[in-house]
């Protein structure tokens, strides 16, 4: 189980990168990147909190790695992952996990990523300068998830019950 688990977890990291790289959209001073939300909210349901906050780090880690991202994608992905995985764990309904996500990365990770912006890339942002585009990201992301979602599911039952 643990390996089928670290190889859909290595798969969820490889689409995040890819899908940021041609899938985004601009949303005021910030990008939005539907597909990361969208993994956030699945790998929250399918592997749990840990796991999803591990699969959003390393997201963040490659594309910064890339250039292809901003230090502002480890706040609002991992905060997002980990509450829609604490959310889904608690009720364990799809729209538990996209609460999460919308609340952790809309609201607490645009507010962490002010300091993030002020002190590591020299930006003076406003308080709520990031949450506009932080919602819009992650609600995207979460309308994607709940089209992949349904046909992921099944897969989990053979993948972890074999």
């Amino acid at each position: 189980m643990k390996t089928a688990q670290l190889t859909l977890m290595a798969a969820f990291i490889a689409i995040g990168v890819i899908g940021a790289t041609f899938f985004w959209f601009p949303t005021g001073i910030a990008h939005a990147f539907p597909v990361q939300h969208a993994i956030s909210i699945v790998s929250a349901v399918l592997l749990g909190p840990l796991p999803a906050v591990i699969i959003a780090f390393g997201i963040g880690l490659i594309r910064n790695l890339l250039g292809l991202g901003t230090l502002l994608a480890f706040p609002g992905g991992m905060i997002g992952a980990i509450l829609a995985g604490l959310l889904y764990r608690w009720q364990p309904k799809t729209a538990s996990a996209i609460t999460g996500e919308i609340i952790g990365t809309g609201i607490f990770g645009s507010l962490l990523s002010i300091p993030i912006a002020r002190l590591l890339m020299g930006q003076s942002v406003g308080m709520l300068a990031f949450a506009p585009g932080f919602i819009i990201s992650s609600l995207s992301g979460s309308l994607l998830a709940l089209l992949v979602l349904p046909k992921l599911k099944h897969l989990e039952t053979r993948l972890f019950n074999d």
